[in-house]
């Protein structure tokens, strides 16, 4: 693939992958030959239940973790291929992470906590602050912006934390189980907030759920058993009212 990469095409490549762990003297398929793409400024969830390799797979995307076989094209780069120096400098400059348990500083408030990641990146106290305060007010918190995580409801923590995935521009977003500590109400308020950054920022959003309605948020549903892809749903084509608005 040649030049810049356009809005359409795909920003995220897997394939043929497979991850095989031994267990005892028993062999266990994590993940038993997935491929797909997902394309730039697209939200994409895998969705399965507990087992289903969707964690493995997000880890692989991210990194975290090597394939025993297989591709995998963030952006242009062969992962598989890096280093855990050259995995580590990718993240910082690529990726953003969303975690379940939102993953904050007690002792930082809600803009320290944001500035984080630009931190690690040499960016000046001033400039990152600026930055941080910017995807803050982005997220709805511009009232909170001086509270620490145990002066803020859960849903503004996540909030803080989507804040802090956006702060680095990164091309892609992982969110791991982003809603799993939250209740109905404020899940859809999250989910809601992520598709509107993702449509206004054209980010690439990848969420792993076992959730199959948070998942119907998503542009494309990928849906992951026994370590395959057995269904993917395409979203882009419905107008809003045809994908529900209440939790069943």
């Amino acid at each position: 693939m040649v030049g810049v990469m356009s809005q359409s095409e795909p920003v995220i490549c897997v394939k043929d992958l497979y991850k095989i762990y031994r267990v005892g003297e028993t062999k266990v398929r994590a993940l038993n030959g997935v491929d797909f793409t997902i394309d730039r400024g697209n939200f994409c969830s895998i969705v399965g239940t507990s087992g289903s390799g969707k964690s493995t797979l997000l880890n692989m995307m991210a990194g975290l973790e090597k394939p025993t076989k297989g591709e995998i094209i963030i952006a242009g780069e062969h992962m598989e291929k890096k280093t855990e120096n050259q995995l580590v400098a990718f993240r910082r400059e690529h990726i953003g992470f969303i975690f379940q348990s939102f993953n904050l500083m007690g002792t930082m408030n809600a803009i320290e906590n944001v500035a984080l990641p630009l931190t690690f990146q040499g960016v000046d106290k001033k400039s990152r602050n600026k930055k941080a305060e910017d995807m803050l007010d982005l997220v709805g918190l511009t009232k909170h912006k001086k509270h620490r995580p145990n002066q803020m409801s859960g849903g503004q923590q996540q909030r803080v934390g989507v804040a802090r995935a956006l702060v680095v521009e990164p091309e892609i977003i992982f969110a791991d189980e982003p809603t799993g500590n939250l209740d109905s109400n404020t899940s859809v308020e999250v989910m809601n907030l992520m598709k509107k950054i993702v449509r206004e920022k054209n980010q690439t959003l990848v969420m792993v759920t076992h959730d199959n309605y948070l998942a119907g948020f998503a542009d494309i549903i990928l849906h992951i058993r026994d370590g395959k892809i057995v269904q993917v749903e395409d979203n882009r084509g419905k107008s809003e009212d045809e994908i529900p608005d209440n939790h069943p």
